[in-house]
């Protein structure tokens, strides 16, 4: 493990990665969206516009422009209001600083050479993006050594030289410090993170092949709506991270039979209009369910970001428009049935949820997100599939795999030896 998390620089993930495009505050809903189609963990960093064009931009300038992160539940949640259901032409065309949610915590500007250990220490405190120069040089594919954790110097090394010689790798120069402002940027996300570690599962072990449970890192602190309630009020549960609200209904017994879920993973490359219009006029249970049967008398207009060609000639004068009836598909949900109702068996479709059992190891857990681009799963008891018991998100598996820092260096050899033997 120590090979992987102290050998290893947040530079090695950025191979390939492409340059970061800045998105604005000034730019509208409708821009977006389309940008969040792209993106990774269903969000896009948002910037203020720099005011000090053709200056040279430092790290804290820089740091203190960012403006938080928008995700597509953010949108819909804002489309569903009143006056933009009203207006959803006017509703597109609004800004996105209207819309995101400050909070500039969730980016940190980090040096290539920065030790993933570190780095994934900064994720499990909050953090979402790691922003770094694409351009700036390090010795080596992945930095040797450093006797620096967390910023704090370790007190135990004898041997001066090496102190010094590692020391100087970690410290750039005046010349690079001055190119290090002029760099292009990456950005990485957790699930960057995750595709790294999954690959080096070798070196991991016998940590990937643990149950969930055996390690700790089912969140039993979960947000969830009954299925009966209306679906707007999933918007008032302030998820957090991830931005998911379980949809349930509670048994006999007071458990809770999850459903679907409302969150921004299941909604990232949706119908955003269709999708705010059903986040206002249905339950919970019918949003995530399909709703044909029990809506058969509201009428939604036939407009879409995702426009079709017919669509397209209706909007331009060449016929009339028409109005359809609201779909779960519309949102990008195929239910096998398209009605809602209380105590149905469990289904199975593109509208169920991204579901594990208490003993899934931690390594098929992984690969189910990934393979999902999905930034959470929910757990469930294992002798019934239905009944939820908690959630696994990145945040808890980054926590999972620095649980222990003192595994990551053995203790029947000092930091001095470690590192000359690395040095040799």
């Amino acid at each position: 493990m120590a090979s992987v998390l102290l050998y290893h620089v947040v530079g090695d993930l950025t191979v390939g990665k492409p340059e970061l495009v800045e998105f604005c505050d000034v730019e509208t809903v409708e821009s977006a969206i389309r940008a969040i189609g792209g993106s990774t963990e269903c969000g896009i960093p948002v910037w203020k516009r720099s005011s000090h064009v053709g200056m040279i931009e430092n790290n804290e300038m820089r740091q203190q422009r960012f403006v938080g992160i928008l995700t597509s539940l953010d949108i819909i949640s804002f489309l569903a209001k009143t006056q933009c259901l009203e207006d959803q032409d006017k509703a597109m065309k609004t800004q996105v600083s209207d819309v995101v949610v400050p909070n500039n915590t969730l980016l940190k500007i980090v040096d290539p050479g920065t030790r993933l250990i570190d780095a994934l220490e900064m994720m499990k405190q909050g953090v979402r993006r790691l922003l770094v120069p694409k351009s700036k040089v390090w010795k080596g594919m992945s930095k040797r050594f450093s006797i620096l954790y967390n910023g704090k110097w370790l007190k135990n090394i004898d041997n001066g030289s090496s102190n010094n010689l590692i020391a100087n790798a970690n410290r750039p120069s005046s010349s690079s410090a001055a190119a290090y402002m002029r760099d292009k940027f990456c950005c990485l996300s957790r699930e960057d993170m995750i595709r790294f570690l999954i690959g080096c599962l070798g070196a991991l072990a016998p940590l990937p092949l643990s149950s969930i449970s055996s390690l700790g890192v089912v969140n039993l602190n979960y947000s969830s709506i009954e299925a009966s309630l209306p679906a707007v009020e999933a918007t008032q549960k302030h998820p957090g991270d991830p931005t998911a609200v379980a949809v349930v209904e509670v048994t006999q017994d007071g458990r809770h039979k999850i459903l679907g879920e409302i969150s921004a993973s299941k909604l990232w490359k949706c119908d955003y209009l269709a999708a705010a219009w059903a986040l206002a006029n249905l339950s919970a249970g019918q949003f995530v369910m399909g709703a044909e049967d029990n809506v058969s008398s509201r009428l939604l207009p036939d407009i879409s970001v995702n426009s079709t060609v017919e669509d397209n000639k209706v909007a331009n004068g060449g016929g009339s428009a028409r109005a359809r009836k609201f779909s779960s598909r519309s949102i990008g949900f195929n239910p096998v049935s398209p009605s809602f109702g209380m105590g149905r068996t469990m289904y199975r479709g593109r509208s169920a949820p991204l579901t594990c059992k208490t003993s899934s190891s931690l390594a098929a857990v992984m690969a189910q997100m990934l393979s999902h681009r999905a930034n959470h799963v929910w757990v469930t008891e294992d002798d019934n599939d239905d009944v939820l018991v908690g959630m696994v998100s990145y945040a808890d598996i980054l926590v999972a795999v620095t649980k222990q820092p003192a595994a990551f260096i053995p203790s029947t050899r000092s930091i001095t030896e470690l590192a000359s033997e690395i040095q040799s």
